[in-house]
């Protein structure tokens, strides 16, 4: 039996998500606003069906697809948002679930750093694929599990702020967001993460 842990549609990439996910994953590299669906099911090496079942069903195409023993993601995007949505259709049908069985997101940990210390901003760049975080700025580091969900919560956070994309893993037990910038906009930023996870329904991991 195939358990769907992550299942959400992101309306419009945002430009440093859509390039984060250009320059981490490796198959069909997304564009700013384009349409996107991330997919996470247990086990994981039923993810190659679900992503069988989306190209053949619609025009979408898939940028990241992780396998693992315990989990698999899949996240396919297109312009036209109507086909994402129903390339998520197909891939429910052939599971034999709904929309409303995927899980509801869990908080795991949210917490900001205030004023970065350069030595800590520096062991972060070293192992981030994003932006970079400068001494000085706030820190937020969000994680959720399921692990799909940490890139709508990144998505959305950028919509909401000013700040820049440090690091998103959204696959494996939990997923892991940071975020930097100033301040107030990593306020801003977090409270907007938090409320569009919170809004998510599903059912109790």
């Amino acid at each position: 039996m195939v358990k769907l842990r992550t299942y959400v549609l992101l309306d419009s990439l945002q430009p440093q998500f859509a390039s984060f996910i250009g320059k981490t994953a490796l198959g069909f590299l997304p564009i700013p606003e384009m349409a996107s669906l991330f997919v996470e099911i247990a086990p994981g090496i039923a993810i190659n069906r679900v992503t069988d079942v989306a190209l053949k069903a619609t025009t979408v195409v898939p940028a990241v697809q992780v396998v693992e023993r315990a989990y698999g993601l899949l996240e396919i995007h297109d312009w036209d948002k109507g086909e994402v949505i129903n390339a998520g259709h197909a891939i429910l049908d052939s599971l034999g679930l709904r929309e409303n069985q995927r899980m509801k997101p869990k908080i795991v940990s949210s917490q900001t750093i205030r004023a970065i210390e350069p030595y800590q901003a520096q062991i972060i760049n070293r192992n981030s694929k994003g932006m970079m975080i400068l001494p000085g700025q706030s820190l937020y580091i969000l994680e959720t599990e399921p692990a799909g969900y940490v890139s709508y919560a990144a998505n959305e956070a950028l919509k909401a702020a000013d700040i820049f994309l440090v690091q998103v893993r959204p696959y494996g037990a939990f997923g892991r967001l940071w975020l930097s910038g100033t301040e107030s906009e990593i306020d801003s930023a977090s409270q907007a993460a938090l409320n569009a996870l919170s809004l998510l329904d599903g059912v109790e991991g």
